[in-house]
């Protein structure tokens, strides 16, 4: 009998197990760490105000999946004071799409239904769902740019042939209290900051915006301007009046376009930069003076050094 297929076998499946265990230890220990540090900054933020009863167990008990969220929002630039309303039901939106897959826990996700950001298309980005001590109920979705997130006091489950449950009553109760008092009703307490007013994390600043009229005239006037001006201004006013500028119906569709490399003509991206400075006197007087003459022993030695070198070369022609 051939063992040796299955000695193979029994080899890589020692392997994977293994692996397994170093990947779930891994996960492990970052938990434990975000955990340790989640706690530390929820007892700082606390000094600032009271949160609900259970907050400090709750967070002793971090998941490895709650972990991932609350470390992922402090990769991108989630601060300590922002922590309370993030962990009080506030709604923050991260400009990094990859956030909303990243989210997606096999074990332990679910498909939500909610009001947020009606302009998605729910059907390819259904809003996401996932239970946990700290988060008690985390939702999250796409947004046009990225990914929002928001962390609910009562997990709702309304959908398609469900009946509605106590939890459905008490999520109610919750938007009743968002009605009268303009907060999000979070696990731990109430958040002014709403989907009309979030918390953004890594903003994408280079995003196109929608120039209301009066700004987008007054642009047009300034850049007309200043086009002008570098005519006037030109080396040559003669070539600037043979040769001039191409005339553009709106020089502000020009304004951060993406070139090859990340650049981009911006604002004064084409203007050019000299820099006139006069020199000081003493510089002055250093650069322009006649080197001074080498003492007389240097020229004496250079001298000697000279002469053996042309005797060396008698001697070898």
């Amino acid at each position: 009998m051939d063992r040796g297929p299955i000695a193979t076998a029994i080899t890589r499946n020692g392997r994977r197990r293994r692996a397994r265990a170093r990947a779930r230890d891994e996960t492990e220990r970052q938990a434990a760490e975000t955990r340790a540090r989640v706690r530390l900054m929820i007892e700082i933020t606390a000094q600032a105000g009271a949160y609900r009863k259970g907050l400090l167990a709750a967070a002793g008990q971090l998941s490895p999946e709650e972990a991932v969220i609350i470390a992922d929002l402090e990769r991108h630039g989630l601060q300590v004071p922002q922590l309370r309303d993030v962990l009080c039901g506030g709604h923050v939106i991260v400009d990094d799409p990859a956030l909303y897959e990243n989210w997606r826990f096999a074990a332990v996700s679910h498909e939500r239904l909610s009001s947020h950001h009606r302009d998605i298309d729910k059907k390819l980005y259904p809003d996401i769902g996932m239970r946990g001590i700290l988060v008690r109920e985390k939702l999250h979705g796409r947004t046009q740019q990225g990914t929002w997130v928001q962390l609910e006091k009562t997990p709702a489950a309304f959908g398609k042939n469900k009946l509605p449950s106590v939890d459905d009553i008490r999520h109610l109760i919750d938007y009743v209290t968002y009605r009268l008092t303009r907060s999000n009703v979070g696990p731990w307490g109430l958040s002014r900051w709403t989907e009309r007013r979030p918390i953004y994390l890594s903003p994408a600043l280079a995003v196109p915006v929608q120039l209301s009229p009066p700004v987008a005239a007054s642009l047009d006037t300034a850049l007309r301007r200043i086009e002008e001006d570098d005519d006037v201004t030109a080396v040559s006013a003669d070539l600037a009046r043979r040769f001039p500028p191409p005339e553009r119906t709106d020089p502000s569709r020009e304004l951060g376009q993406a070139l090859q490399g990340g650049g981009g003509r911006g604002l004064f991206g084409s203007s050019d930069v000299w820099v006139t400075e006069t020199l000081s006197p003493a510089a002055t007087a250093v650069l322009r003076s006649r080197p001074a003459d080498p003492p007389d022993w240097v020229q004496l030695v250079e001298a000697q050094q000279a002469q053996q070198a042309q005797q060396a070369n008698r001697g070898t022609s």
